[in-house]
C-alpha cells in the first residue's frame, strides 16, 4: 500500500512542473479572457463589473453571424483544399518513393517554402495575383482572357489559396506519419484478393489513415479559425473573420467585447475539436 502511495507521489511530483507551466501560461491567461469579457466598456474607460451586455450584444448583432459564417466558409474550403494535397503528396511519399534517402529528400523539399516566415509567403502572391502581375500577364499573352481578372487578388479566392498554402504542411506531416506505420502486409493480401487500386486506397488505405486526416484537420481548422492577418492582407480589408472582429475591437481598446468574442470562438473550436474526436481515436498517434 505504502509502495503504491509513493509511486503514486512521485507520478504527480513528475508532471507537476508541466502542470504548473500549463496553469500560468494557459489556464490563467484563459481564466482572465473570461473575467474581462463580462466587463463594461465606455468610449474612455473599462468598468470592472459582472454583466452580460458584451454578450448580448454578440449575440444580437446580424455581423456576428455572417462574420461566422466567413469564418467556417473559409475553414472548410482551406480544409478540402489542404486535403486533397496533403493527401496525395504523402500518398506519393510513402508507397511511390521506395529509398528511405530519397523520402527525406522529398520531404525536405516540401517542407523548403516552409522555412521562410508565413507573412513572406503570404505577401509573396500580392505581385503574382495583381491586375498587372504575373498571372494576368501570362494569360493575357497567352490569349486565355483579353483583359486583367479582378478576382484574383483581394478576394475570397486569394485568401484561401493563401491559407492553403501556409497550412498545407500541417496537413502532409500526419497523413505521412500515419501512412508509414501502415503494415505493407495488408496491402498486398489485399491485391492477392483481387482489390483494385482504388479499392485497395478506399477499403485499406484511407481508413487506416484516418487518425492522421485528424490530427491534420483539428491543426487546419483551429489555425484558420484564429487567423485574422491573412484575411486583412489577402482580402484588402474587403471581408472578415472572427479573428479580425477580435482583432478590430482591440485597436479600438474594447477589450470586454474581444474577449467575449475570444471566449465564443474558443468554445466553438472546442466543439469542432470534439466532434471530430468522435469518428476516430487520435491517442494511438499521440
Amino acid at each position: 500500500m505504502k509502495l503504491k502511495l509513493n509511486n503514486a507521489l512521485a507520478g504527480w511530483l513528475m508532471v507537476s512542473p508541466l502542470m504548473l507551466v500549463l496553469l500560468i501560461f494557459l489556464v490563467l491567461p484563459i481564466l482572465m479572457i473570461l473575467i474581462v469579457s463580462f466587463w463594461r466598456a465606455t468610449e474612455y474607460s473599462i468598468i470592472p463589473d459582472f454583466v452580460f451586455e458584451n454578450y448580448e450584444f454578440l449575440f444580437g448583432s446580424p455581423v456576428t453571424y455572417t462574420v461566422f459564417i466567413n469564418t467556417f466558409k473559409y475553414a472548410i474550403l482551406t480544409w478540402t483544399f489542404t486535403f486533397l494535397i496533403g493527401f496525395t503528396v504523402a500518398f506519393f511519399l510513402a508507397f511511390h518513393v521506395r529509398s528511405l534517402t530519397w523520402q527525406v529528400v522529398c520531404f525536405l523539399l516540401c517542407t523548403i517554402p516552409f522555412w521562410t516566415s508565413n507573412i513572406i509567403r503570404m505577401i509573396s502572391w500580392i505581385p503574382f495575383l495583381g491586375r498587372n502581375g504575373i498571372a494576368n500577364s501570362a494569360l493575357i499573352s497567352w490569349g486565355v482572357i483579353d483583359e486583367p481578372v479582378e478576382w484574383l487578388l483581394f478576394s475570397d479566392f486569394s485568401v484561401v489559396l493563401a491559407f492553403v498554402h501556409i497550412y498545407t504542411l500541417f496537413m502532409v506531416v500526419p497523413i505521412f506519419n500515419t501512412m508509414m506505420r501502415i503494415d505493407r502486409s495488408l496491402i498486398e493480401a489485399a491485391r492477392d484478393a483481387g482489390a483494385s487500386g482504388a479499392q485497395i486506397l478506399w477499403n485499406v488505405i484511407l481508413p487506416l489513415t484516418k487518425p492522421g486526416i485528424m490530427i491534420g484537420t483539428i491543426f487546419v481548422v483551429t489555425l484558420v479559425m484564429g487567423d485574422f492577418f491573412t484575411v486583412r492582407v489577402m482580402s484588402g480589408s474587403q471581408s472578415a473573420n472572427v479573428g479580425r472582429l477580435i482583432s478590430n475591437d482591440i485597436s479600438l481598446l474594447q477589450y470586454p467585447s474581444a474577449s467575449a468574442t475570444a471566449i465564443v470562438l474558443l468554445l466553438t473550436v472546442l466543439i469542432v475539436i470534439g466532434i471530430l474526436l468522435r469518428f476516430v481515436d487520435i491517442r494511438k498517434e499521440l
